[in-house]
This record gives C-alpha cells, structure tokens and sequence, in this order.
C-alpha cells in the first residue's frame, strides 16, 4: 500500500470513531459480546471445514441471539418470526455436509428473510400485516428455492414497514402491525428507515449471518445506510420478485443486506434467479455470475468514478467524511471526475408515483388471488376495508391514503399510466445513461443520505433530506450502499451506482474500498446520545 493512502485511512478511521458522549442501556446479560458477532461466511466456512461448529449449533447460537435481543434487552423488534423448522434444516445440512461435502460457501448459513418474501415453512408471510396473518405459501419463492439449492438455513422472518412502507403518506418506518416497531441497534431511538427495517437492524446487530430485504425506492440502501451496513440494490429482473408480495414489477427487487461487501457477494450468488412467470428475469445475461470472484483489492483500479455532491441535502459533517472517501478511492486506482450533477430530474418523482399506484393495484390482487383460501382479505379492496374495521391494531398511529389513491387506479392499459412509465423508468434511464455516456463513467459514487433522524411513530418520519436512491430505484439500475463512517455515533453510507447488470464492477470498487476503510463498528444499543 502507498504511504499517502495508508495515512490518508488512518485520518480516515480516526475521523469515524469520533462520538460524542453517551449513556448505555444497563443490561441483565452481556449483548455486546456475542460469539458470532460479526463472523463471515468465509469465517463461518472455515469454522465448519475444521469442525469448531455445525451448522445446527450456529443456528441455535442466533435464534439465543434473537431471543436475548429481539423483544427483551435493547427490545429491537427486528425479527417478526423464527422459523420452527431451522434446527432440523441445519441437522439435514450437517449430515449433508458429512456424508458428500458442502453445495456452496452458504451451505449451513442462516439467512433472515424479509417477511414480504414467500417461504413453504411453517411461517405466515404477512408483509407486517395482521390481514395476512395466516398467508402460509404452499411454495418458495424461486429466489428462497435458489438459497436453499445453495444449502442456506431460512432462520426467520425480518419486521418490516407494514406493507413495505406503502399503505400511508405519513408513516413510521419500521412500523407494523405484526412486528411493531423496529429500533435502530446503533442509537434506539433513532429511525430505522425502510421498509427492510428488520433486515437491516437484525444484520447490524448480528442476529444472522446474512439477510435479505426488498427495495422499489430506497428500501434496501437506506435501512443499510442507517443500520451500518452493506445493501445491494440489484438490476431489477436479476432476481426473481414472483412469490415475494409486490409494489411494483418496474422498480421491484431483492437485495442482500449483510456486514460485509464479500457477504453481500456470496448472498446475491446464490439470489440470482429466473422464471418465466416474472417475464424481467428472462432479460438476465445467460451466463450466471459468480460475484465473489470480483473481491479484489485492486477493484477501484483504473475505474473511471464520477462523484455527485448536489443537489442532495447533505449533512454538514458527511462533507469531509465523504471527501476522504473519494480520496481513498482515488488514491486505490480509481480515475476521479469530479462534481458532476445529474440532468434534470422535474416531475420524474411525480411520474413515478403515479406509476407505483397503477402497478401496486394490479400486482398486489394478483398476489392475493393467489393466498390460501385462509386469507379473507383477496383484493385491496378488501385490505382497505380490515384495515378499517381493525383500526385500533392496524391504524393507531397512520392511516391508508396510499392503499386508498391506488385503489381508484385502472387498469395498466390506460394512458395515463403508460405515460408515467415513459417519463420515470424510461427517463431516469435516459439521464444516467447520459451523464455516464458523457463522460465516459464506469461508476457514479454519492453520499447515500443524511444520519438516521430520531424515530417518530405520531408524526411520521421526519427524513432532513440526502436520500440518493432514486435515481438506481427509477431506473431499474443497480446501487450499493457500503459504511463510510460515524456522525455522533450514527451510521453514514456511500452508494455507488451502474448501469444495468454492472454488479460485478460495483462490488470490485466497492470491496477494495471497504477494505481500505474498514469504516463498520458493531453498534452498542445506545439509549441516549446528548452533548
């Protein structure tokens, strides 16, 4: 390593560490010393090839782990349910491994799955709603087939925004009926973000391996950027949306949320998946990729890197965090064209919120139809009227106006609905694809957004601005969001974004990042911070 770089992240780290003073939660138990805390997979591979665990022992290890933590101690709410059938998954896999070896690096790994995403254990999917309280699916989603093909241990359900932070225009993050409300491990009382809350909050705080969330705008990079961690944003079709309950099939996906950028590689190697019922995922390249084979030190080497500082709302204080960064990455290789701006993106936002309410309608009575019969509640219509009836378990602290201006939708025939994909999906696409065309970009690199605000179930969430997800969400383009440091204890992420099925080169740049940075800290379930 270059002296000027390896001074350059001392500054770095020493800059992130800074925290003001704080009052820690008195506990019955130590949670700040966990045995598994912060393993890896590749620790984890190496623990089981020389016998120190097996795989039903780091299985149990979590689910004491959720125990301690999930609605006892720092009370995290971040895991909606365990799945019964973990321990004789694990037991399977154990003999599995013994008699003919391990199926891939995720044999015997615990994954928490985002309760939006169908699974034939015995575990309801209920998008954090008391209406889908008995949707058992008869079926894995194709991507949970592809995760247990590759040997993983399904270990629970992560809480989430009820309804994947789609029912109110005044919602609380993290909040659902189910699960209640998620709290951030970092400081407790600040926001989660969503809506892959608990998947977010469970990774940080080390209540799995791996988890999976499911983002249409900012639902995977935010929870990742305020719970510390690694979120993927794939090219929407890379992974398959069928048995997962939707928003909308234009900007839908799943995404690994892991501590670590190699994680998030070996998770979304095994996620790739395609069926002809999600027509997007037939788009795919038809060679499958293996990711963990871009975990390079030199990955930022000879990239080309556009940085955008505006016309975010940024936090004063994530400036010379992110300046270092784009320094890091100049001084690892990469080719710096600085303060570039976007195109403009006027009534792009608009347009795609009038595209989610079409396209939520049609898919979400799609989904429904095809429930248990157990489920009473089969079209949004219905929805809308439980909610109604069960306003004190459902609404007691925001109401449905979204579920209620989709409701009065059309079919995706009509014009005013093609009209919106034309000038949100089609031109966010356009102005990437120009500003990268211009100035001949692998990459574009941006702050993710401003520290997690204070969590606020009464008024809603109160965000001070800095979100950047948009412009990968709109697109359909590919994101990842990875730790660059601390503000008074509080997370601050980066993301860097590609054109559509630029995985690979993301995770190259960001992996030789992160481990020049080393930027994550396991949190401490701060309950105060104060000056």
């Amino acid at each position: 390593m270059k002296k000027n770089m390896l001074a350059l992240c001392l500054l770095f780290v020493a800059s992130c560490a800074e925290q003001a003073p704080q009052e820690q939660m008195a506990q019955d138990v130590d949670i700040y010393n966990f045995e598994l805390d912060e393993i890896t997979v590749e620790a984890l591979n190496a623990a089981y090839d020389q016998g120190r665990y097996t795989a039903r022992q780091v299985t149990q290890l979590y689910i004491d782990r959720i125990e301690a933590i999930n609605k006892q101690g720092p009370h995290l709410n971040a895991v909606i349910a365990v799945n019964p059938d973990a321990l004789e998954i694990a037991d399977a896999l154990d003999a599995e491994r013994a008699a003919s070896g391990p199926r891939s690096p995720l044999h015997g790994v615990p994954v928490l799955l985002k309760d939006n995403i169908d699974t034939k254990d015995n575990m309801p999917t209920t998008a954090g709603s008391l209406a889908l309280i008995n949707n058992y699916a008869s079926a894995d989603a194709p991507m949970v087939a592809s995760l247990r093909e590759a040997g993983a241990v399904i270990l629970g359900k992560a809480n989430l925004s009820e309804w994947a932070n789609f029912r109110s225009t005044n919602s609380s993050s993290g909040w659902s009926g189910v699960g209640g409300q998620t709290r951030n491990p970092y400081l407790l009382t600040a926001n989660t973000c969503g809506s892959s809350s608990g998947s977010g909050a469970a990774a940080a705080a080390n209540m799995a391996t791996l988890t999976i969330g499911t983002e249409t705008d900012g639902s995977v990079v935010c929870p990742s950027a305020y719970n510390g961690v690694v979120g993927i944003k794939p090219t929407v079709g890379l992974v398959s949306r069928t048995g997962i309950i939707p928003i909308a099939a234009t900007q839908d996906t799943a995404g690994p949320m892991t501590r670590t950028v190699a994680d998030a590689a070996y998770l979304l190697t095994a996620m790739v998946s395609q069926n002809p019922e999600d027509p997007k995922t037939l788009q795919q390249p038809a060679e499958k990729t293996d990711y963990t084979t871009h975990l390079k030190m030199d990955g930022l080497t000879g990239k080309r890197i556009g940085v955008i500082r505006s016309p975010f709302r940024i936090h004063e204080q994530i400036s010379p965090i992110f300046d270092q960064s784009v320094e890091v990455m100049r001084a690892g290789g990469a080719e710096i064209v600085d303060n570039l701006e976007f195109g403009d993106r006027e009534g792009i936002g608009d347009a795609e919120y009038e595209v989610l309410l079409y396209e939520f309608k049609h898919y979400l009575n799609a989904y429904l139809e095809g429930t248990p019969e157990e489920v009473t509640s089969r079209t949004l219509e219905d929805l809308i009227e439980y909610n109604d009836t069960n306003a004190d378990q459902e609404m007691p602290y925001f109401g449905q106006e979204i579920f209620v201006m989709a409701q009065e939708k059309g079919p995706l025939t009509e014009e005013a609905y093609l009209k919106a994909v034309e000038e949100s999906n089609i031109a966010m696409q356009r102005i990437i694809d120009t500003l990268m065309d211009e100035n001949d970009l692998d990459l574009i690199v941006m702050p993710s957004r401003n520290p997690a605000n204070s969590q606020d179930v009464i008024n809603g969430d109160h965000p001070g601005g800095g979100g950047t997800s948009s412009y990968a969400a709109v697109s359909g383009y590919p994101s990842i969001s990875v730790p660059m440091g601390y503000i008074h204890g509080l997370p601050v992420s980066l993301s860097f974004v590609g054109k559509a099925y630029t995985e690979a080169m993301m995770i190259e740049a960001a992996y030789a990042y992160e481990q020049v940075t080393n930027a994550r800290q396991k949190p401490k379930f701060i309950q105060f911070v104060y000056e």
